[in-house]
């Protein structure tokens, strides 16, 4: 990432990133499809009810896993390979703890968050079984998401491609058996999930024990105070913000189980698509995190000013072609989420095409904040993201507790869109502050 061309660089790198982030969101959303058909609007509901529940954990394991790869990045962008083996050796260390922690910290607050967020009773046992499965495979999808930012952090965006092309492959294969043949219900797609995260993470460990740089040694296991400390530092604070940001959307979840399982069931259809268009957003940000932080590391200011440019011009044309396709075709692709046969297809279909156009029309704010978010991820700069999880919290929260109750029910309908802006706006002040001290 320190020599070529920013912009073949990057695009390059993000389209293996964004090609193997579909896949690992190809995980839900058939989970969604499947279910939806198969189960019927109650358990598209029932997967639903739990998203921001799940996201809380989730999103904290993607954050500790970019985070933790920041330090290996830089390290490898200076090319001390003795400094790389010691901070991948730390970062496992720290995941292997991390992952048991967050494991049994989900299975004991599953059922008393559900209830907080007012889950619907006609679901509420659904909704607790399925999340349940994923709980229980929380380590695997650590141990995939740790492996696969090293590898990312030494610029191999090939290999968690194919381990997630391969990993959706199965899931799919695993969801319409698990629920349309031996009829589990819920807890089938969840296990699906589970079986092809575990795959994904074999398929990757295996090409990370074959690298030169990650020949680790007895002395790179040895416990580095400092080491441990940076680590720790851009981990915790880029999972943190993450977290923030997932608890403002349990305040937003909440208000909209409130609704019942009719609104629940379209709002989560359009999740479940929206996550699989942010994924492309997802994978820019992760290729600008390791070309930011290689050239950082490098002291390659003018390369980092460029591909800053080049990132910003992508993402926007990027969102402007997604939102194109989504409000032409977008009442179609929902469709395949719903069954026709239910009595309330017709206004679930309803609910979530205008979720959906809404969201659509603001998509750009989304990639420009992905790509500023993670400009100053690579940078260190950490109070940046902490700033951004801020303000995307108190938009969700704001929508949730205080405009949702003075304009009603179709504010819901904009409280995603308002916490992408809310975010960027803060996010683009930072980056121009902190792009301008860089020398050069």
């Amino acid at each position: 990432m320190t020599t070529g061309r920013p912009l073949r660089l990057i695009v390059t790198f993000a389209v293996s990133l964004m090609i193997g982030g579909i896949g690992q969101q190809l995980y839900t959303l058939v989970d969604s499809a499947v279910v939806g058909r198969g189960v019927g609007v109650a358990g598209l509901a029932a997967v639903g009810a739990t998203d921001w529940t799940y996201w809380v954990f989730l999103w904290g394991i993607l954050g500790l896993a970019q985070g933790f790869s920041i330090p290996i990045a830089q390290e490898f962008g200076k090319g001390d390979k003795a400094r790389v083996k010691r901070a991948v050796a730390m970062s496992l260390l720290l995941s292997a703890a991390l992952s048991i922690l967050l494991t049994l910290l989900g299975l004991a607050a599953r059922g008393p968050v559900l209830r907080l967020l007012k889950t619907p009773e006609d679901i509420f046992d659904s909704a607790v079984a399925y999340i349940t499965v994923l709980f229980i495979g929380l380590s695997a999808v650590m141990a995939y998401n740790m492996a696969s930012s090293i590898l990312r952090a030494f610029g191999d965006g090939r290999t968690p491609l194919i381990a997630m092309v391969v990993a959706s492959a199965i899931n799919i294969l695993l969801d319409l058996l698990f629920v349309l043949v031996f009829r589990w219900g819920v807890v089938g797609a969840a296990v699906a999930t589970v079986i092809a995260q575990v795959l994904a993470f074999l398929y990757c460990a295996l090409i990370l024990s074959k690298s030169q740089w990650l020949a680790l040694t007895k002395e790179d296991w040895k416990l580095d105070a400092p080491m441990l400390r940076w680590l720790w530092k851009t981990g915790a604070t880029m999972a943190a913000t993450q977290i923030l940001i997932a608890i403002g959307g349990m305040v937003l979840q909440s208000a909209i189980n409130a609704q019942g399982s009719v609104f629940l069931a379209g709002v989560t259809a359009v999740n479940k698509l929206i996550g699989l268009l942010e994924s492309s957003a997802i994978a820019l940000g992760s290729a600008v995190t390791t070309y930011i932080a290689q050239n950082f590391g490098a002291g390659e200011y003018g390369r980092l000013r460029k591909g800053l440019k080049v990132s910003l011009v992508v993402g926007v044309l990027l969102s402007l072609a997604i939102s194109a396709v989504m409000i032409l075709a977008g009442r179609l692709i929902l469709s395949m989420f719903i069954d026709p046969g239910d009595p309330s297809a017709g206004t679930v279909l309803d609910i979530a095409y205008h979720y959906l156009f809404i969201m659509s029309v603001l998509l750009s704010s989304l990639y420009v904040l992905h790509v500023c978010r993670n400009t100053l991820l690579g940078m260190g700069c950490n109070m940046g993201t902490v700033v951004s999880g801020l303000m995307e919290f108190f938009a969700r929260a704001s929508v949730a507790v205080l405009f949702c109750g003075i304009w009603g029910v179709e504010t819901l309908y904009f409280a995603e869109p308002f916490a992408w802006c809310a975010s960027t706006v803060s996010l683009i002040f930072m980056v121009i502050w902190q792009v301008r001290r860089l020398p050069g």
